[in-house]
């Protein structure tokens, strides 16, 4: 696949290279992986939370939840955003809420993530929140003894946080890194070439350091061509980084031994070697660069890049996996989405006839009038001919929520994000493999409305 650009990055001037671990440097197989999550999250429901029995026989539905929806924890909804963010599809349990009723509930109001009434689905860790919070919501209005809408949101987040820290997650990854873990023997190609050209790599990650070192044991090393431990690698490993906090706050840093895992304070610079928690701006100023000379590559649009891009001068890229079969299928229906452009030229046009029409009162009103209502009916048909190729479109995406990076003829708000705050981003970090590690990426110049209109 292709690195994609939003802004200027000159990779010669880069120094120092930084990666998060988890769905970066390391991919899984997502739809395994948020399965076993969603089993894990109903059974800490159910011991620690006080959960019936009953939600065990929900069955996990991969295409229920995606990347960058929006839980309104007050109505206990799901929703779709637009760059403005504004309500463009929604759900409330498992059935989705018809515009008027929509209308109704959101007013066109814009909401605001920073609202604690509102959760944000930034990553792929996040999809098995989505659909598990609608299966619940459902439950609860068919009847089922559940907390309300806000508290069944707050369980479930909290619940996933306890699978991730207290190894029952980890725990069956480690038993089967093949089922869940999606190796790329390109990545260690890539991060051996980076040293080659002189790069300083660096590994910022929220993961512990006994799980870092089973996953890139698994993942890296065996693909190593000029060093025998992925260690090796790294000037610096931050593990338990607390991201975003990382970003914001000022810690202490400890000091992790390679060989046992054990911790100490650490006091001083920060020289090579593996560390927990700790700041940012301690790296830097230690490794001697300047925050443009350092480029991180993260999968989590807000603790990776959104963090960065408000708190230091890093430059970002953005791995966003789940593009990759979508991208799949913009392709594949990139003729019913030429139609569908043609339908819309046509329909402007007739448009742009009655106005003509309705601005020129010199003419006999009655053939006036005559000829706007046959324009409008060309304009029904052609308005059904849409309706017809747009389901059809939908056909090539997710069932229930369309496009990740599109809400309607909009961009969704994730994707106001990715390109507000992402230099690059890509589908895998082995992407950047056939780009030279002195690659000058630019964007495409991107035309507004009127030099779309002046230049037809």
């Amino acid at each position: 696949m292709a690195v994609f650009v939003n802004r200027m990055l000159n990779l010669k001037k880069v120094k120092v290279i930084g990666f998060d671990m988890d769905y970066t440097l390391v991919g899984y197989h997502t739809k395994e992986l948020e399965k076993i999550t969603h089993k894990l999250v109903i059974d800490t429901l159910i011991k620690e939370k006080g959960y019936p029995e009953e939600i065990r026989k929900l069955k996990f539905n991969f295409n229920r939840s995606i990347v960058g929806l929006v839980i309104d924890k007050r109505k206990g909804n799901l929703l779709k955003l637009s760059r403005y963010s504004k309500v463009k599809l929604s759900y409330h349990g498992l059935k989705e809420i018809g515009y008027p009723a929509q209308n109704r509930l959101y007013q066109e109001m814009a909401i605001d993530i920073k609202n604690a009434d509102f959760k944000s689905l930034d990553t792929s860790f996040s999809i098995s929140i989505g659909v598990l919070y609608s299966q619940l919501v459902q439950l609860r209005e068919d009847g089922t003894a559940l907390p309300d809408f806000y508290e069944i949101a707050e369980d479930v987040s909290s619940a996933l946080d306890t699978v991730h820290q207290n190894d029952s997650l980890k725990s069956v990854i480690r038993g089967n890194f093949k089922k869940y873990v999606d190796a790329d023997p390109k990545v260690a190609l890539l991060l051996e070439r980076y040293l080659y050209y002189g790069k300083k790599l660096v590994l910022i990650t929220n993961s512990d350091y006994t799980y870092t070192n089973d996953l890139l044991k698994y993942a890296v090393e065996p693909f190593l061509k000029n060093h025998t431990k992925w260690q090796e690698l790294f000037e610096i490993v931050i593990t338990l980084a607390n991201k975003p906090n990382f970003f914001t706050n000022r810690s202490n840093f400890l000091e992790v031994d390679e060989e046992t895992g054990l911790m100490k304070n650490h006091f001083g610079p920060v020289s090579k070697g593996i560390y927990q928690g700790g700041w940012f701006k301690k790296i830097q100023t230690n490794l001697g660069v300047q925050g443009s000379e350092i480029l991180y590559l993260g999968d989590h649009i807000y603790g990776d890049v959104v963090s960065i891009k408000k708190s230091c001068n890093w430059r970002t890229a953005l791995v966003l996996g789940d593009l990759e079969d979508e991208i799949s299928n913009i392709r594949a229906s990139k003729d019913v989405q030429r139609e569908i452009t043609s339908l819309m030229r046509e329909k402007s046009k007739l448009e742009a006839k009655i106005n003509r029409y309705d601005i020129t009162r010199s003419r006999d009103r009655e053939e006036r009038r005559k000829t706007i209502s046959r324009l409008y009916e060309e304009i029904d048909t052609v308005n059904g001919q849409i309706s017809e190729k747009l389901a059809e479109l939908k056909g090539y995406f997710n069932p229930y929520w369309g496009e990740i990076l599109r809400a309607g003829m909009e961009e969704s708000r994730f994707a106001d994000q990715v390109e507000r705050y992402a230099c690059i981003y890509m589908t895998r970090v082995s992407d950047l493999y056939s780009y030279s590690p002195k690659t000058y990426f630019r964007p495409l110049k991107r035309l507004l409305p009127h030099e779309i209109e002046a230049l037809k």
